[in-house]
């Protein structure tokens, strides 16, 4: 896994590596997954005003930059409900696609490779 904070998607335990000056959304087009990424997390304006991928960080320590109030407001910000186009680690992550996300997360074979190699 190349340097980075380790990103866990669970509840499949599916792992990539994320820098601090980098996006969830960013790490994962780094993996080699821009193919199957909507099959990850699903994607929208990349730029956290589309509200389409959501994310809930279920543990670990990262900072947000601006997210859309329309889609994410301060309450599901501070349960750690965010846009991972918005998210930078600061530590390992576990994360889940939020259930009104518009897909959920399905096993993508890059990520299972970049996880066991």
């Amino acid at each position: 896994m190349a340097e980075g904070h380790r990103i866990t998607l669970a509840p499949e335990g599916l792992a990539f590596s994320c820098g601090e000056e980098e996006n969830l959304l960013q790490a994962l087009q780094r993996v080699g997954v821009a193919p199957a990424l909507l099959a990850a997390i699903p994607v929208g304006c990349r730029g956290g005003g589309c509200g389409v991928c959501r994310i809930h960080v279920r543990a670990g320590e990262y900072r947000t930059g601006r997210m859309s109030r329309k889609h994410i407001s301060e309450a599901d910000e501070t349960a750690g409900t965010v846009l991972a186009c918005r998210v930078f680690p600061e530590s390992d992550l576990e994360i889940e696609v939020d259930p009104s996300a518009a897909n959920p997360i399905t096993r993508s074979p890059t990520i299972a490779k970049q996880q066991r190699g």
